[in-house]
């Protein structure tokens, strides 16, 4: 069976993790990810439920893998966009 290569990264506000594996060929995005480290190393984060992407776009979790795709897990946001541009326009006020 022929092999591919992946990276998965995942970053909290202080860390960046990045795991790169092989993986076997037609493997899904969220397969790959559950079999990477990122659940071991970010208990807190439910794995199999977070929105993912592959280089910024967003994709569905049976996302048939191309040798060296990126998995990017996507948290919430912290602060709404439009709520943060506020607070800094007024701030240089």
């Amino acid at each position: 069976m022929t092999e591919i290569i992946v990276e998965a990264v995942y970053a909290t506000t202080d860390y960046q993790h990045l795991w790169q594996g092989k993986v076997p060929a037609g493997s899904s995005a969220r397969q790959v990810l559950l079999q990477s480290d990122l659940p071991e190393k970010f208990p807190q984060t439910d794995f199999y439920a977070a929105p993912i992407g592959i280089f910024g776009k967003k994709v569905n979790d049976d996302y048939i893998l191309s040798n060296w795709d990126r998995i990017e897990v996507y948290r919430p946001l912290l602060i709404d966009p439009k709520e943060n541009r506020r607070r800094r326009a007024k701030q240089k006020e």
